[in-house]
């Protein structure tokens, strides 16, 4: 274990939601709730104004809207998501070369590798200047935890949550540690939880009391020997730069069963081919073709196809898919499709695409066969508009779609930089109203005269972090902070 508190964890505030927030000036300090909206859709984020009713992630979207009636209801923009989370990355890899990201919204940095903190004073330092520097690019908050292992900073990020810093100072950590709830720990959810409740064990301080060999005998070797390291607060796991991928998926969930064979066939290959995009965006190619299918009574299957090499061409993918489809009885119906590629190289194999013809011409009539599924899909003049997607009226300008429905769609006028705008219904093929771009959470800095860039404040985020008083002075000096209570 390291002797100084030099390992940074950030967590974004309940991200996707407070970019909402801050892309639409009527939602600011209202319950928002994102994720999908059809009957089996579940919550991907809300807002802390939403959790206050119980709202919380993975949480099916029904039982949301009954707990908070009153919501915002939107459907994620992951576009925008990926690029304000790519700023957030970049001021991450300023501060040092290893940077571990977990997700699109969280974090690990290794402050001493990039010479950024050596002890508690500069490591607090450090903190606080990122939370100043993510304000003044995206506009967002984020909770920063400092501690001298993964595990430490990520209780702390917890602990600091909303808007917050918490620094644990080496040497304290058991102490802090003792009286916390076991499902704080890494790998402790509901049923190790509910299983160490009853053996008596319901904080960290008695996993340590109760000694390695009855974790062992109550969880097993590997999950006893870790729990109990963890409760004396160690972990040397490093922070790693670069996390080798595995695999890359693409699934989805229908709204109404699927029962037509067609049907889920043509769903299948746009999915193989959805997967093939992400593959080839990643510049990687693979092995072993995967498929999902989730059916009506909920019972998952799992088939795979292991090819001769590695490739990314969509035909050779599209068609392993399809074999595999033909080994599942899917007469009751499907709920889900997934198709996925592992067994990742950096290379392709070029004598794989003959692998396509040869399954062509093993079924020459596949092709024509397909032709009458695309007379069954949605007329396309049938526009949809997803609610809290971005659109621009040729009058009005910009806005986004508050919700539509019966031949209508709802569109509230306002931009990040507004007051909240006001709202207005059209027919949902009005030719005025089309889809937009999202538009940047924090507005250009202003020019100075002849183009010599930003001025004063503007100057770039070193300026901005260098001024006001220390937003985390309420902690106390370095060294001594106070933890809030544990969540359980």
């Amino acid at each position: 274990m390291r002797t100084a508190p030099t390992i940074l964890h950030l967590d974004m505030d309940a991200f996707f939601a407070s970019v909402e927030q801050a892309s639409k000036p009527s939602l600011r300090g209202k319950a928002v709730v994102v994720g999908g909206l059809g009957p089996r859709g579940v919550v991907a984020t809300c807002s802390y104004e939403a959790r206050v009713f119980g709202v919380h992630s993975a949480m099916p979207m029904g039982q949301a809207r009954r707990l908070a009636p009153n919501a915002a209801y939107l459907v994620p923009r992951f576009e925008l998501y990926r690029s304000i989370s790519e700023q957030v990355m970049r001021l991450l890899r300023g501060l040092s070369p290893l940077v571990e990201p977990l997700s699109l919204d969280e974090a690990f940095v290794d402050l001493e590798a990039g010479g950024t903190a050596w002890d508690a004073d500069s490591a607090r330092l450090a903190g606080v200047r990122l939370r100043t520097d993510i304000r003044t690019v995206t506009g967002l908050t984020g909770s920063v935890g400092l501690a001298a292992s993964k595990m430490l900073a990520k209780i702390a990020s917890e602990a600091a949550k909303p808007d917050g810093l918490v620094l644990i100072p080496p040497g304290t950590e058991r102490a802090m540690l003792e009286p916390m709830t076991v499902r704080t720990l890494p790998g402790v959810g509901p049923a190790t939880g509910d299983h160490l409740r009853r053996a008596g064990i319901t904080t960290v301080g008695e996993i340590a009391e109760a000694g390695e060999d009855e974790l062992v005998r109550l969880l097993g070797k590997a999950h006893g020997h870790a729990l109990y390291a963890m409760a004396l607060a160690r972990d040397e796991r490093p922070v790693v730069a670069e996390r080798e991928t595995k695999s890359v998926s693409v699934e989805d969930t229908y709204d109404v069963d699927i029962h037509d064979r067609l049907r889920v066939g043509v769903e299948v290959g746009r999915l193989a081919d959805r997967c093939v995009r992400r593959l080839r965006g990643s510049g990687l190619s693979g092995r072993t073709i995967v498929l999902k299918v989730r059916r009506y009574d909920f019972s998952t299957l799992t088939r795979s196809e292991t090819l001769r090499g590695p490739t990314d061409d969509p035909g050779v993918v599209r068609e392993a898919a399809a074999r595999l489809l033909d080994s599942v009885d899917t007469t009751g119906g499907v709920r889900l499709l997934g198709v996925g590629v592992s067994g990742l190289a950096d290379y392709t194999q070029e004598d794989l695409f003959a692998q396509a013809a040869e399954g062509r011409a093993d079924e020459p009539a596949a092709e024509p066969e397909a032709e009458p599924v695309e007379e069954h899909r949605p007329a396309p003049t049938e526009r949809r508009w997803p609610s809290g997607h971005d659109v621009r009226h040729a009058e009005y300008g910009h806005g986004w779609v508050q919700g539509s429905g019966l031949g209508r769609v709802t569109v509230r006028f306002e931009t990040p930089y507004s007051e909240p705008g006001r709202v207005r219904t059209f027919l949902v093929d009005d030719p005025e109203l089309t889809p937009a771009d999202p538009l940047p959470l924090v507005p250009p800095a202003p020019r100075r005269p002849g183009g010599a860039g930003p001025t004063s404040a503007e100057d770039g985020p070193d300026r901005a972090a260098d001024t006001g008083p220390d937003p985390d002075a309420e902690n106390g000096p370095a060294g001594h902070v106070r933890l809030p209570p544990a969540r359980a």
